[in-house]
């Protein structure tokens, strides 16, 4: 758990090529978590394409006033009511819910492409990394600079991805995409705490800082199908600045600038 490694490049190739992972596509020691709020014309897809890969979904429904929870129960999902506080505070009780060694966690808006469930869950359950985030800059996205917000949010992207890259000496190419899957026990164990859609950038951050191995794969983004994003981009910019800062600067604290706690075992301070 003490070497960290990040790469952009599809772990031993195509999902299950040498590893034989893959060879059943429904994955026992995987969940996918799938976060909604409102998206009832798309949750039942979500669910569905979840379920081909996966023996349980469940959804955080973030207290919907539509159709969204019961759509998703007559699709198959496991349905919880998450805190009501955020995408991270939902996150963080899906991952306190579930019990299976190997999260995903996937959003309901149509966005994400289940087929790529696999290819985020096989780096952990081969052991080659614990956190395995879908890069859109390697496989492609539809909404990284098509409106002046998602302009915005691509280049806030980048920027942060070129910080967190500088700090800890990686190379990840996307460190916000939502669309991931986490080793559920390392998730727990760096202790998550953003209540909003910056538990994205903070679960990669706490988990480099902690020793956790990191990579990227390539995973396509979609336009979202229906509705509008529920990141509201012009409020919440200085959130997203905010905590990559705190971290970088605490983990320099922290470690130094020899990076201490990503030390081989025998070179840490055993205090």
């Amino acid at each position: 758990m003490l070497c960290v490694t990040a790469t952009n490049d599809p772990v031993d190739g195509s999902p299950g090529e040498k590893t034989g992972l893959m060879t059943d596509p429904r994955l026992p020691d995987v969940v996918t978590v799938i976060l909604a709020k409102n998206e009832e014309n798309s949750i039942g897809d979500a669910v569905r394409g979840a379920l081909r890969f996966c023996e349980r979904v469940v959804v955080m429904d973030g207290h919907s006033g539509d159709s969204t929870a019961e759509r998703a129960r007559q699709a198959g999902a496991e349905v919880h009511l998450d805190p009501g506080t955020g995408k991270g505070a939902a996150i963080r009780a899906g991952l306190d819910l579930v019990t299976e060694p190997v999260v995903v966690m996937m959003d309901a808006d149509g966005s994400h492409d289940p087929a790529d469930i696999p290819r985020l869950a096989e780096p952990i359950l081969s052991d080659v990394a614990d956190l395995c985030v879908g890069s859109r800059f390697t496989g492609g996205s539809e909404e990284l600079s098509i409106t002046v917000g998602q302009l915005v949010r691509t280049i806030g992207n980048i920027s942060m991805n070129i910080a967190i890259n500088k700090r800890w000496g990686v190379e990840l190419t996307d460190t916000l995409n939502g669309f991931r899957a986490v080793r559920r026990e390392a998730a727990l164990e760096v202790g998550l705490r953003e209540d909003i859609h910056t538990i994205e950038q903070e679960m990669v951050m706490k988990m480099l800082l902690s020793g956790y191995r990191v990579v990227n794969v390539p995973t396509h983004e979609f336009s979202r199908r229906y509705g509008e994003s529920h990141i509201k981009i012009w409020r919440q910019w200085p959130h997203f600045v905010a905590c990559v800062f705190t971290h970088v600067v605490r983990g320099s604290r922290r470690d130094g600038s020899a990076g201490e706690l990503n030390a081989p075992p025998e070179e840490r301070d055993p205090q």
